[in-house]
């Protein structure tokens, strides 16, 4: 157990936190101004995960020459899924809204299970078996170049939330609800494309993932779960927090995988998860309610 080896260890786990962070984005960023939990947030990038697998099978496509037409096609779903469904939820009671995405987390998950079966899938490129040196580190190129790409997403959806003014329009209805339609406002079409953006996020998380893990149908809930895990440390609704939670969570399982067992990943993360709510309830970057 060299340091060099606790140094790479962690790197990667850094990087691949950084991809957990994007996931978890796009769940913070839907709960943030529309006030739903998506309960199938896991199960949509799944979904992802499959489109790329199969556009790779069809076409060799690498998947992140795939990420923008999937993340297209996520946006447009995402859009008509809030507006076709969740709008008409959104005044009604929270466990009412908790039954209607729990059961289209549990159509997604079947469909797939119908659609591809339970084995395992994924893609195989040269550069997955590849790695950077530094001196005596080495990077993995495919989980260094998912982190760019989570992380260049992840710029893209802050500055389109701080300099458009249909993010800004966003924010206003995510502040002041009945002040956003005092002014005119149109409420529920921001808030299906906050649903598209949060999409966009976790379908480009998806196709990043792929090159990290083999896909298959349970891992939709598994992901869904770890979303939550990582949204609550960082704090509800805050979008720097969620890659921070993203990052501690995919250090703190790199390293439990290291020194105890990679079984033992969950249990430090949802330690971690105890641990933050003992010390900041709201989370690291939340606000008190």
């Amino acid at each position: 157990m060299t340091p060099e080896l606790v140094l790479n260890v962690t790197i990667a786990g850094v990087l691949t936190g950084l991809v957990y962070g994007l996931m978890a984005l796009g769940l913070s960023v839907i709960f943030g101004v529309v006030r739903v939990v998506n309960f199938a947030h896991g199960e949509m990038m799944t979904i992802a995960m499959y489109a790329a697998v199969v556009l790779f099978a069809a076409l060799k496509l690498d998947p992140f020459l795939v990420m923008l037409p999937i993340g297209a096609a996520f946006f447009i779903f995402g859009y008509v899924l809030q507006t076709a469904l969740i709008n008409p939820f959104i005044t009604r009671p929270e466990h009412s809204q908790f039954m209607l995405l729990l059961a289209v987390a549990i159509i997604m998950v079947n469909a797939l299970l119908m659609i591809f079966g339970p084995d395992a899938r994924n893609v195989q490129l040269g550069y997955q078996l590849e790695s950077f040196e530094v001196g005596k580190l080495l990077i993995d190129k495919a989980r260094l170049f998912a982190a760019i790409a989570a992380v260049i997403a992840a710029a893209a959806l802050f500055a389109f939330f701080r300099l458009t003014l249909t993010g800004k329009a966003i924010r206003a209805c995510a502040d002041n609800y009945l002040g956003a339609k005092v002014v005119g406002l149109d409420v529920k079409r921001m808030y299906a494309l906050t649903f598209g953006l949060g999409s966009v996020c976790v379908a480009i998380a998806g196709c990043a993932m792929v090159l990290l893990v083999e896909v298959t149908p349970p891992l939709g809930p598994a992901y869904t779960l770890l979303a939550f895990i990582i949204v609550i440390v960082g704090g509800m609704g805050s979008m720097g927090g969620a890659l921070l939670g993203g990052v501690l969570i995919g250090v703190s399982e790199a390293l439990a995988g290291l020194f105890i067992a990679p079984s033992a990943k969950s249990m430090f993360s949802f330690g971690l998860l105890i641990l933050v709510l003992l010390v900041r309830p709201q989370g690291l970057l939340g606000k008190k309610a």
